[in-house]
């Protein structure tokens, strides 16, 4: 039987690309944004749903008959991200995992980024981490908080930290990086991510694991 996916986040950037790549692979999507009509793809197997993530009835009825969460939440760039507050992620993960967790779900493969959690930020390179602190501190203290609700949880859960997204197709052409001794970060195309995240539907090797994805590209360490 087809496994249907809730992709939240659906409108843009991974979350579209997932929503591609996912159908690609035959999987029955709900595609849930609060912009759904920025999704311009048509397929028998593709369900749009407009609603708020933030949002506990929008989400409690986007989650019926699914069998798989993928969270891809994004905020746009603008004065906030360096002002704040911003606790879009935080927030939207409380209602998420509160009613997973209601419904007896487990799957949850969420997005977040190299850089996200307290082990991921103190591998960035000092001269770097002044101009993360300055534009995306804010952002990354509140996945942060995002990514312990997750792992607080008792979903199944997967977070997957990309590097420096990019908006080339699908290479394959990637590294996983599990081990903290490991992580770098680097380059990689939203296709990829999006490539990585369906082809951990079904495979049980990344629960309870944070991978960190880049491309086969080197980004200089500084």
């Amino acid at each position: 039987m087809t496994q249907k996916l809730l992709i939240i986040g659906a409108s843009r950037g991974i979350g579209l690309e997932t929503v591609r790549a996912a159908l690609a692979a035959n999987y029955s999507v709900r595609a849930f944004a609060r912009n759904i009509s920025k999704i311009t793809l048509a397929h028998e197997n593709l369900e749009k749903v407009s609603g708020d993530a933030l949002n506990a009835d929008h989400i409690k009825r986007a989650l019926e008959g699914i069998d798989v969460v993928i969270q891809t939440l994004g905020v746009s760039v603008n004065l906030q991200m360096v002002t704040g507050p911003i606790n879009l992620f935080s927030n939207a993960t409380r209602v998420l995992v509160s009613n997973m967790e209601r419904a007896k779900m487990k799957r949850l493969i969420a997005v977040t980024g190299f850089g996200s959690g307290h082990d991921g930020r103190r591998l960035i390179p000092p001269l770097q981490r002044i101009g993360f602190e300055i534009f995306l501190g804010r952002v990354y203290s509140d996945k942060n908080i995002q990514e312990n609700l997750i792992k607080a949880s008792s979903l199944d859960w997967t977070i997957v930290r990309p590097g420096i997204l990019t908006s080339g197709k699908t290479t394959g052409d990637y590294y996983i990086l599990v081990k903290p001794e490991n992580w770098r970060n680097g380059l990689i195309s939203r296709a990829d991510v999006a490539d990585f995240i369906v082809k951990q539907i079904d495979n049980p090797t990344h629960i309870k694991q944070t991978p960190v994805l880049v491309g086969s590209f080197r980004f200089p360490h500084i």
